[in-house]
């Protein structure tokens, strides 16, 4: 059994830190921001004041909040964790946030003598629940070796990417290649519906050729269902696509299509659809072309 320290139990961190209680491991739970969740704390978790206690109790620290910000504060503000780290510590980031960041929070956080592992996750709240969830790992071998019974609580695809900020990097990568055919099954879906033909009947189609895809069978039944409750927050999605846009720019390289959807998930924000399921994307397009493909 572990002691983990478990910062951010929303969407994605609740489950998360069920799947950790249920392979055995005592939790630490900062009540700082936010009141303890009671279902963790019947289950035996300790509510600590802040993420410095947190931090001073566990010997792994998790941190799983919406955005970079969010992280340097956790980490960093009065009574945060770096306070309450040191040697034989390892710090596990498994938020998605900017790579460069990453590097600086790392840095910080190894000269008190802790370990840091970016770890961030993709999988959605169903991979969260499911304990099924792929985790990028950026950070050095031994930390990841140390950490591994825990990852291997919340998912089955784990894979070491590298040094610290390749995680992160990663999940960049993964939310670009995300985005990209949220947005083709939207168009496929809305061309086929505009053309007279059933976009239900099309996708089951598609679903048995080369175009069969997770997305397709997944967020294409919600396109064609309208069920657009998160999962995955279009704000979020957004945050993510503005750090791949953003990397872009440092690198000088130029990510058209990628731009291209952060536009369309704009226009989806400005509908007043930011809270909605990225797949809800198609309502964007359905937007600017004034056809709706579902029925009603």
């Amino acid at each position: 059994m572990a002691k983990i320290g478990f910062i951010g139990t929303g969407i994605m961190g609740k489950p998360m830190a069920e799947n950790l209680q249920k392979a055995g491991h005592q939790l630490f739970l900062s009540t700082h921001h936010d009141p303890a969740p009671a279902d963790l704390l019947a289950a035996g978790a300790i509510a600590l004041a802040n993420p410095k206690e947190v931090a001073q109790e566990a010997e792994f620290i998790i941190v799983m909040v919406p955005d970079t910000p969010h992280v340097e504060d956790v980490l960093f503000r009065s009574a945060g964790i770096a306070e309450g780290v040191g040697p034989n510590k390892v710090v596990i980031d498994m938020s998605s946030i900017s790579p460069s960041a990453t590097k600086t929070f790392a840095e910080k956080i190894k000269a008190t003598g802790a370990a840091y592992l970016d770890a961030p996750v993709s999988g959605g709240e169903v991979g969260a629940r499911a304990a099924s969830l792929s985790i990028m790992v950026g950070g050095c071998e031994q930390a990841f070796a140390r950490a591994l019974p825990l990852f291997q609580a919340m998912g089955k695809n784990i894979t070491r990417v590298g040094g610290n900020g390749d995680g992160q990097t990663a999940k960049v990568a993964n939310q670009i290649i995300v985005a990209l055919n949220i947005q083709a099954v939207a168009e496929a879906l809305l061309f086929a519906a505009k053309n007279g033909a059933d976009p239900a009947k099309v996708r089951e189609a598609l679903m048995g050729g080369f175009a069969g895809s997770k997305i397709l069978e997944v967020h294409g039944e919600r396109m064609i269902k309208g069920t657009f409750d998160p999962g995955f927050r279009i704000s979020l999605h957004q945050k993510d696509l503005n750090l791949a846009l953003a990397g872009a720019r440092e690198l000088g390289l130029n990510l058209p299509n990628t731009a291209n959807a952060q536009q369309v998930f704009s226009t989806c924000a400005a509908i007043g659809g930011s809270n909605w399921d990225h797949s809800a994307l198609i309502k964007g397009l359905e937007h600017m072309a004034n056809f709706n493909i579902r029925s009603e």
